[in-house]
């Protein structure tokens, strides 16, 4: 899919005067450019994160200037109360040299481990930062979970399949965890989670042992002494 922004150069400069004209403030920067000061309509943004989030590369133009260009969406600043965007930086791109980018990871599929055994699905990552030609960039790589079938199944890094011309940034990411299952609690770990105070299964059973020897020495006392 393609997207496409006609932006203005930022005039007033004040933010709080551009959003009072329904523009969203914006900076635009990258190699050959000087960071320039821009403003976007804040309806046709909003549609267009939505759709291409920040790592889909947008046909990006700018009045006064006589082509467009491509960017990613950068540094996207949220209004904390309204959940609007208030602020936007667009990294314009070579489209002849390798960038970095994150990518979302897809989760796909459903796994044995939560659907018959009732786990939980536990994700130790949902983005990938990656290094491509711009002409190789995808918004996301998809994983299958279904292959997670028991507890001890697990997905690292190295077990997904890029694209071709896309690679770590990091090679050394290969055995960090996507995703694995975790087992149901016990009674026992949900006995304790309700009372405030969260404990491992050691600790339980320690103190399963020693209520039972408790127990055991009372018993025994309350013997010698009908004795």
């Amino acid at each position: 899919m393609t997207y496409s922004l006609h932006v203005k150069k930022r005039i007033p400069k004040d933010a709080s005067q551009v959003r009072a004209q329904g523009r969203v403030p914006c900076v635009v920067y990258g190699p050959g450019r000087e960071a320039t000061s821009v403003s976007a309509p804040a309806i046709e943004l909003e549609k267009l994160y939505s759709q291409a989030g920040e790592s889909s590369l947008v046909d990006f133009s700018v009045e006064d200037e006589n082509q467009s260009v491509k960017v990613l969406i950068q540094d996207v600043q949220v209004d904390p109360v309204k959940g609007n965007i208030i602020h936007v930086d667009f990294r314009q791109i070579k489209m002849d040299e390798e960038m970095t980018a994150e990518i979302e990871i897809e989760f796909v599929g459903e796994s044995p481990a939560v659907k018959a055994l009732g786990g939980t699905l536990v994700k130790g990552h949902d983005t990938l930062e990656i290094v491509c030609l711009p002409t190789d960039l995808v918004s996301s790589v998809e994983i299958d979970i279904s292959v997670l079938a028991t507890f001890d199944d697990v997905i690292h890094v190295k077990d997904i399949k890029l694209p071709a011309g896309i690679k770590l940034s990091d090679a050394g990411m290969g055995d960090v965890l996507v995703a694995k299952v975790s087992a149901p609690l016990s009674e026992a770990q949900l006995k304790a989670m309700e009372e405030g105070e969260p404990k491992s299964v050691e600790d339980i059973e320690v103190e399963k042992k020693g209520k039972e020897e408790k127990e055991g020495e009372v018993a025994g006392d309350t013997k010698e002494e009908k004795q």
